[in-house]
């Protein structure tokens, strides 16, 4: 019964807005998409006990304002704007202001983001005050101290009085008594409350203040004075519980930023060591980190080796073997040995301050129910308004009923129409979700996603590097197009340092591991170099032109021949991929390459299977190779010599028969992972395009967290639909109750109350899992 469960019945569309739910038609524009409607959190400005701020750590200094085509970017922090209450009432004041041209809300941060005119903010700024908010500009990169707590005595004294004032009444004392404890009682406890529901009434909006003012004054203005009071301090009191309850989902996300220690000992100048601010250490620095300790930023081991945790990060159960040359991140635990490492990013964008970043920005995309709630709850509190007005006038005017009783029903009504235990089941399990799907290494960029999830029908896999370890190896190698020629004569030797050469230029698994099978010969130079997207590189040594090609790219230059077909079908039946060194004339040289199959791959395809969801491997290798991967591991359907745009129209079409993701490592899978309605990113930890760009960023190569995923998503889904019926069957019971009148106030109140900690309980179960 809090009042973040309110919503602005009369929003308009602000500029610039936008609704998370739909899929961009860009990947790289979905973060920025995903900013708006940050009505998801709920922790609460309370006065009554509970903190209205968030941990200190998660608080950061907010950025000075930026000129840009559209205008002023500023940014403001509003300690009392925590729920969309105060949402509400801010996007309705400035939404209507001409001179602002956009708004977003980062309730996490407690952070509005303006757009207005370049001579707008002093407006914006007293706007925002006569909603009776207190706006922060920036101060010079200062991040600012946690709200000092309210005193709690108010509170419990007007407990006592309104136990006293039930007394009187009880005891059938003079009811002037009763009357001056109550009243007591609402002053103590009920200030604040009538403070924001004038607020809100002045502005157009229903919200659970607005209501309980109305509901509290009415029962003392028809002389129930002692359930006036008692309705007063409940509410308060469901306030704090409340607080208390959300505040789990709240430290789920804001507990991350803790894992990274505040102290890192850098290497001084003059070789000596100091413990220094982590948020102060530049990239470049050297770091030295002892057994035990965790580690305070990402960074590259330069000296020493040791195993490392990365659970923090990516959800690993064991330890990872790291030596120099080898990545560390923040947040992970040094295990055993003693290491430096040179740092790589600044304190502000690690990969454990990018993940944080992105779940608190995955809050901004409302998933499908919450969407249906907001809509639901935005006519609800309006009609049952409604019906207490009418109830408190119509059976007195037509039919002769009592003024008081019916009054009181209608007063028992409006705490009925809080909608709050409805509006708060969706965003704090969609949170919980997020979290507990962070926590396991599993980036999910919003609650639409966590959602979708349990719909997927199928899911396509690239193969190198996803189903794969994508390290494959140089297995044969042989000269071609003369029958003389013996396998390890000179020409053999010289055909391998060309392919090298081109090879070694190239970043792909198969050029890597002829380049890797080369390593001891000396490598010529290479000019004019291209790769050639989906079929190998290109380039020119000693001035001749030579290609290091697959199956396509020699039958696209006409090199082909029966015998060629032969021997590749060979090869490729085993599950082999063969590259060709070719020339303007002829095929001088096969090497062929095998990769290794995850054992995480063929448990995680089972899984898939189990739940229900079909497979399909799509792979730029020839088709023999796809399907005896696909078959080593389980895949419903395997489809080989698939460029960017083949993998694309194949996710397409799969999406027309429901809902589609796409697994994939490679910027060759971008197309297909854009297009899919769920994109996830394989081994995302420490690469910024996949945190930033994924719809759901995979921090290590491990695929089973795949059914994870969907198992949390059909949870997830499972959770909110129990919310939604025990939020809607309480209200329906209490307003058959009070109809009947056998329901009161207080009855009312506990009601609400008791079902919003039900489904705050059965949302936070997510972050059990």
């Amino acid at each position: 019964m809090s009042s973040c469960c309110d919503h602005d019945h009369d929003q308009k569309p602000t500029a610039g807005a936008t609704d998370g739910a739909s899929k961009p038609a860009s990947r790289y524009r979905k973060v920025a998409e995903h900013r708006h409607d940050h009505d998801h959190d709920h922790d609460h400005d309370h006065d009554h006990g509970a903190s209205c701020c968030a941990p200190a750590a998660v608080l950061q200094p907010l950025p000075a304002s930026v000129a840009g085509a559209d205008g002023v970017t500023t940014y403001i922090r509003i300690g009392e704007m925590d729920c969309p209450t105060e949402e509400a009432l801010i996007r309705k004041k400035l939404g209507g202001m001409k001179a602002v041209h956009g708004l977003e809300f980062n309730l996490m941060q407690r952070v509005l983001t303006v757009v207005h005119a370049p001579d707008a903010l002093a407006a914006v700024l007293n706007a925002i005050r006569s909603l009776g908010f207190t706006p922060e500009l920036p101060e010079a990169g200062v991040a600012p101290a946690p709200a000092v707590k309210k005193p709690w005595w108010p509170l419990a004294l007007a407990g006592v009085l309104a136990i006293g004032a039930e007394a009187i009444e009880w005891a059938g004392l003079p009811t002037w008594m009763a009357a001056a404890l109550a009243i007591a009682a609402v002053l103590a406890c009920g200030l604040t409350t009538y403070k924001k529901g004038w607020i809100a009434i002045r502005n157009g909006n229903l919200n659970i203040n607005a209501l309980m003012s109305i509901a509290v004054t009415g029962a003392l203005a028809i002389g129930q004075w002692p359930e006036a009071a008692m309705v007063m301090v409940l509410f308060t009191v469901a306030e704090l519980i409340e607080a208390k309850s959300l505040d789990r989902a709240r430290n789920a996300i804001a507990g991350l930023m803790d894992l990274a220690p505040e102290m890192a000992t850098v290497r001084q100048a003059d070789g000596s060591w100091l413990d220094v601010a982590a948020k102060a250490v530049i990239v470049g620095d050297v770091v030295r980190v002892k057994p035990g300790e965790r580690i305070g930023l990402d960074g590259e081991i330069t000296a020493g080796a040791s195993t490392i945790n990365q659970a923090p990060i990516t959800g690993e159960s064991l330890p990872v073997e790291k030596g120099e040359g080898d990545p560390v991140f923040a947040g992970t635990i040094n295990e055993a040995g003693s290491f430096e490492y040179r740092v790589t990013a600044a304190a502000a964008n690690t990969t454990l301050a990018r993940i944080i970043h992105a779940v608190e920005e995955a809050q901004g995309a409302k998933a499908p129910t919450q969407r249906f709630v907001d809509q639901f709850a935005r006519v609800y509190t309006p009609i049952v308004f409604a019906i207490a007005l009418l109830v408190a006038v119509v059976p007195p005017l037509l039919l002769g009923g009592a003024w008081l009783a019916w009054i009181y029903k209608a007063l028992v009504l409006l705490v009925i129409a809080c909608p709050c235990a409805l509006v708060i089941s969706t965003p704090v399990t969609i949170v919980s979700g997020l979290a507990a799907a962070a926590r396991r290494g599993i980036l999910i960029k919003g609650g639409v996603y966590l959602e979708e999830g349990r719909k997927l029908a199928w899911l396509a896999l690239d193969k190198t590097g996803t189903l794969t370890h994508g390290k494959p190896e140089l297995t044969d190698s042989a000269p071609w197009g003369d029958a003389d020629i013996a396998p390890n004569d000179a020409a053999l030797a010289s055909a391998t340092r060309i392919a090298a050469s081109l090879a070694a230029r190239s970043d792909h698994p198969v050029s890597q591991a002829v380049a890797r099978a080369a390593s001891g010969l000396a490598l010529d130079t290479v000019d004019e170099f291209e790769a050639i997207l989906g079929r190998g590189v290109r380039g020119v040594i000693d001035g001749k032109a030579y290609s290091l090609g697959n199956h396509r790219l020699v039958h696209e230059l006409g090199r082909c021949s029966p015998e060629l077909e032969a021997r590749l079908d060979v090869l490729e039946r085993q599950g082999k991929t063969v590259v060709m060194l070719i020339d303007d004339e002829r095929v001088h040289a096969l090497f062929a390459v095998a990769d290794t199959v995850k054992e995480s791959s063929r448990l995680a395809v089972a899984e898939l299977h189990a739940l229900g969801v079909k497979t399909v491997m799509l792979t730029g290798d020839n088709p023999h190779t796809a399907e005896a991967i696909a078959a080593q591991v389980g895949i419903d359907e395997a489809r080989g010599d698939q460029l960017p745009e083949d993998k694309l129209a194949v996710v397409e079409q799969l999406g027309r028969n429901g809902v589609v993701g796409m697994v994939g490592d490679g910027i060759n899978d971008a197309p297909a992972l854009a297009r899919a309605d769920i994109g996830f990113a394989m081994g995302a930890m420490g690469t910024d395009t996949a945190i930033e760009t994924a719809d759901v960023a995979l921090m290590d190569d491990d695929l089973r967290k795949l059914p994870a995923f969907v198992r949390l998503s059909r949870a997830t889904h499972a959770i909110l639909v129990q919310n939604i019926v025990l939020a809607l069957g309480i209200k329906a019971v209490f307003l058959a109750l009070t109809l009947a009148g056998l329901g009161t106030m207080w009855m009312a109140v506990f009601a609400d109350v008791g079902a919003s900690l039900l489904v705050v309980g059965n949302g936070l179960r997510l972050l059990r899992r």
